[in-house]
């Protein structure tokens, strides 16, 4: 069996460790990584996975998936670096940092693959990109599949779309989340009280999105069908329509995709000429 450790048990990281138990992983093939003690304890305590510093988790596992933020990455390579044996696969769920960035600090012909996940992960709804790195294999490539398959859908994409990956399905559920509190806002404005106003909207949502992936019709035609002439729908899609709604969401991925790209160069001052 593929031992795993998971370096930094923030919320994405504990989601994976999570969903691979539930996928039938035994705790014995996991490892964690984590600087507080009282979280590590608490980890350990909750899914009986054991805790390891950084070199020895580097050691013992085939696949080190790296879970921490950006800014805290490069202290972590320099410690990866010296412990890292040939022939390990590491997995990178960083926002916005390149595969090359790994390949640059890592041992020679260490393969890589990137990943963008997001936080539907808690609930095992995670949408999930992935690319391989200069030396990453199809075979890599599966096994990533499948351990994050545990935790929600996956897809393949080259890694010059990882940036435009992170804007969309990366931040896409903070879109949903604003829209979704402007709406009960909305309700309480008409006089709703907000327990009922979120249960409306919440399953609404909830209804959208198993329309729009299970019934597999574009979401033009869904909302066609939701409105009718001189009805209540288009009055307010209307409203949407003159206050630019439209183009503020396309604005905004394009804000969040340049932020990705500036991720990524921030990493960039100790590269060979």
């Amino acid at each position: 069996m593929t031992t795993i450790a998971v370096l930094g048990a923030g919320k994405i990281g504990e989601s994976l460790l999570s969903g691979l138990l539930k996928a039938g992983r035994a705790p014995s093939d996991l490892l964690f990584t984590e600087r507080f003690p009282t979280r590590a304890a608490e980890l350990t305590k909750t899914y009986g996975i054991t805790h390891a510093d950084v070199a020895d988790a580097v050691q013992s596992a085939d696949v080190i998936v790296v879970a921490v933020k950006p800014q805290d990455i490069e202290p972590l390579l320099d410690e990866m670096a010296p412990n890292l044996p040939s022939g390990k696969l590491v997995v990178s769920l960083c926002a916005g940092l390149p595969t090359k960035l790994f390949e640059r600090r890592l041992p020679e012909s260490t393969a890589v693959v990137r990943v963008m996940p997001n936080t539907p992960m808690l609930v095992g709804e995670a949408m999930s990109a992935i690319s391989g790195g200069a030396h990453a294999s199809d075979a890599d490539l599966a096994l990533v599949e499948e351990l994050l398959g545990s935790v929600g859908m996956v897809v393949r994409v080259p890694e010059s779309q990882q940036d435009a990956v992170t804007a969309l399905s990366g931040s896409g559920p903070a879109y949903f989340f604003y829209l979704v509190e402007a709406m009960i806002d909305a309700g309480i404005l008409l006089g709703i009280p907000r327990a009922t106003a979120a249960d409306l909207i919440v399953q609404s949502a909830v209804g959208a999105a198993a329309m729009l992936r299970e019934g597999g019709g574009h979401p033009v035609m869904l909302r066609e069908a939701v409105t009718s002439p001189a009805g209540t729908t288009i009055a307010g899609i209307r409203e949407l329509e003159k206050h630019g709604v439209r183009a503020a969401l396309i604005d905004a991925i394009e804000a969040a995709r340049d932020r990705s790209v500036e991720l990524g160069k921030a990493h960039e001052d100790d590269e060979p000429a």
